[in-house]
């Protein structure tokens, strides 16, 4: 009989693989909280993160038999829950460039990191500095982060062509990372997905 809390990863997913409950149950218990966390920084919204992070190790039992596990099983997990995450925020019909722009951010963000956001302090700079954008640049930045419309919809709206918001929209969050990236090591993405509460 194994002490499933003293097995390392390895161990764990060869069980998980064998669809062993209990294996996966001590996966649960060691990650749920931290990817809950990870979740709820980012969606804003304590039920969606919840039943996202239970989708995704719903799924993860459904397939155990064939995971493909090539980085370490928190990496594994974390991805797979920021996957969901920006499957929820496409259905939700945001500004795809946006989404595009906030998923190579994410993907480079440090997870150990997001336990320690202070969202007050974050969502105070973060609209001081949107405030200081150049006007048309804040104008296109909103429209898109906020009122979740496409580049085409917001070239309609201001009379630009799609390629000066795709310029607009990419110049206003390097202005954004050159502000605030360096804070708590945070990529300004996920500070302003977890600002905007998509």
């Amino acid at each position: 009989m194994y002490n499933y809390g003293e097995l390392v990863d390895e161990e764990l997913i060869l069980l998980l693989k064998q669809r062993d409950k209990l294996a996966f149950t001590e996966i649960y218990r060691q990650n749920w909280h931290a990817l809950y966390l990870h979740a709820f920084k980012i969606l804003g919204n304590e039920d969606e993160a919840k039943d996202l992070v239970q989708d995704t190790f719903f799924s993860i039992w459904e397939k155990s038999g064939d995971l493909q596990i090539k980085t370490n099983l928190k990496g594994y997990l974390f991805v797979a829950v920021r996957n969901r995450i920006f499957s929820l925020i496409r259905e939700k019909k945001a500004n795809p460039d946006f989404v595009d722009i906030l998923m190579a951010e994410l993907n480079q963000l440090d997870n150990a990191t997001v336990e320690h956001i202070d969202e007050r302090e974050l969502i105070r700079l973060i609209d001081l500095e949107i405030e200081r954008l150049p006007k048309k640049m804040k104008e296109v930045f909103n429209l898109s982060r906020k009122k979740f419309l496409t580049n085409k919809e917001i070239a309609i709206k201001l009379n630009m062509s799609e390629e000066a918001v795709k310029k607009q929209i990419h110049r206003s969050i390097k202005l954004l990372k050159v502000k605030l990236g360096n804070y708590a090591g945070i990529s300004v993405a996920l500070i302003l997905v977890a600002h905007h509460r998509i």
